[in-house]
């Protein structure tokens, strides 16, 4: 349940959804993507009503979802192909951007042939094909070892800066909200609610050892703050 819910997305704009377990936070992600309607109020995409319309804005699950029988490029180019494109014109277009995704060389490989962090790459270049320019990242990294999800906060930093994307994603880990958000939402209660935002007024790209500096510690003692109110 929610009430009272007002988030917005800026462009280029990345943007975290921060709460504990229950909060609602899936179930604004669906609402966001079209697959909810709500019983009041409107999804709004670059002026449009888009409420109740799936398709136009992108949804990455936590779980990668890749299809084990169809290769790389072949799961990446399906938003594509689904959108009417044809077959080979999609392979051609998903496989122009492979190479700044750091997935060259994996396009007839398997999923099961790609370490976890390849998987989420070819995932999130997934989502890019399928999105209007906005995408929900629901944990995307939440399945990855701790070294591995640095690198790929890096990268995905890295990608950010290259690509015209604005993201919300979920998050329940403070430190990748703070590294990676330039404003954290923190919803919490029953019914959910936005109790507070965040601004991480830190520009991109932020330095590799922003998360030991007193400033990201501030910001982690604000969003645990929120969270206990």
């Amino acid at each position: 349940m929610l009430e009272d819910i007002s988030v917005s997305l800026r462009k280029g704009e990345i943007v975290s959804l921060l709460g504990v377990s229950g909060a609602g936070k899936t179930t604004l992600f669906n609402v966001i993507s079209g697959l909810y309607t709500p019983e009041a109020g409107r999804v709004i995409l670059n002026g449009e009503d888009v409420t109740g319309k799936p398709g136009r804005i992108s949804y990455m699950l936590q779980k990668d979802l890749l299809l084990p029988y169809r290769t790389v490029v072949d799961n990446v180019a399906l938003p594509l192909i689904i959108k009417g494109t044809p077959k080979q014109e999609a392979r051609a277009r998903a496989g122009e951007l492979f190479a700044r995704f750091g997935l060259e060389g994996t396009q007839k490989k398997y999923p099961h042939q790609l370490s976890g962090g390849m998987r989420q790459r070819a995932a999130l270049l997934r989502t890019y094909l399928a999105s209007d320019g906005v995408a929900l990242l629901d944990e995307p990294f939440s399945a990855l070892d701790t070294i591995t999800k640095g690198a790929m906060h890096e990268w995905y930093l890295g990608i950010m800066d290259q690509i015209d994307l604005s993201t919300i994603f979920i998050t329940h880990d403070m430190d990748e909200a703070v590294k990676l958000s330039d404003r954290i939402y923190i919803l919490s209660g029953s019914p959910g609610r936005i109790t507070d935002e965040i601004v991480v007024d830190a520009p991109r790209p932020r330095p590799h050892d922003f998360d030991l500096t007193p400033e990201f510690l501030a910001y982690k003692r604000r969003i645990a703050q929120s969270l206990i109110l």
